[in-house]
């Protein structure tokens, strides 16, 4: 699928579609079956050109199983959704079942850098409870099929696939240009939401939910500092993502000719 907004912004990488699929696409990327892995290396890849599948063994870790829509798989968490509540917290260190499961860990060769956060915390959040509560409200997800698969959106064909969300890897100026497109045709200034949950479960989980919607928004991620300090090496260090329902790109699509991405004012901001 040819995109007339991809070519406005000039962009340097591919816009990347999710979709549902009952079959693994041949040569895709896949972690390995219970590897650790972030989700957003094979979103980085899918922006290279690569197509990248995932299934309810190879989903990277519990917060990227959540963010793909495999349910709730923060049971599969060390110490369970307590556990992970504690972690992006102040850590598990005060409770004793958490730091025997971190000094467990530490025995057993998991990465340092890993147990240390487990028992000490990533500090995102306040409280554990604060934690639960942000948990208890993502509106977790069963996807329809045994795959979700993300794939440049060039690769997509139209006349037999329908991706769920397209998610652009933009710079400010070019997250700026989106975020006016988004809000180019609708009443109101709050077309485009910021929410705070993991990079993965904006592109995917959050995404879902908006597809649904009667007036779907567009979504700015990559706020998640981990997932940040991940892509440091896949080129994007300076990119945030901008998630876009399908059903609402191609409103978008629509909307280039005329626009003010035809206009001088955003030839003045993207000539270098």
């Amino acid at each position: 699928m040819e995109s007339a907004i991809a070519k406005a912004l000039r962009l340097d990488n591919e816009p990347v579609a999710v979709l549902f699929t009952d079959t693994r696409p041949d040569g895709a990327a896949q972690f390995a079956p219970g590897q650790w892995g972030c989700v957003m290396f094979l979103f980085a890849a899918a922006a290279r050109g690569r197509t990248a599948v995932f299934d309810r063994q190879s989903y990277g870790c519990p917060g990227g199983g959540v963010g793909l829509g495999f349910g709730d798989c923060y049971a599969g968490f060390p110490g369970g959704l307590p556990g992970f509540c504690r972690f992006l917290a102040h850590g598990n260190a005060a409770d004793p079942i958490g730091r025997l499961i971190g000094e467990k860990m530490r025995a057993g060769g998991d990465p340092g850098a890993f147990v240390d956060q487990y028992l000490h915390g990533e500090r995102y959040k306040k409280s554990a409870a604060l934690v639960e509560a942000l948990v208890r409200e993502m509106p977790m997800t069963e996807v329809p099929a045994p795959y979700v698969v993300m794939k440049p959106l060039s690769q997509v064909d139209a006349a037999c696939e329908t991706p769920v969300s397209v998610t652009f890897l933009v710079d400010p100026d070019r997250l700026a240009a989106l975020t006016v497109l988004a809000n180019y045709d609708r009443p109101g200034c709050e077309n485009v939401a910021v929410p705070y949950v993991a990079a993965c479960q904006v592109v995917g989980l959050l995404a879902y939910r908006e597809a649904e919607a009667e007036a779907p928004r567009c979504l700015i991620g990559l706020t998640d500092l981990s997932a940040r300090k991940y892509l440091k090496g896949q080129h994007a260090a300076d990119r945030l993502s901008f998630t876009v329902p399908f059903r609402r790109l191609l409103e978008m699509e629509a909307n280039v000719a005329g626009s003010f991405l035809e206009g001088e004012t955003w030839a003045a901001v993207i000539t270098p």
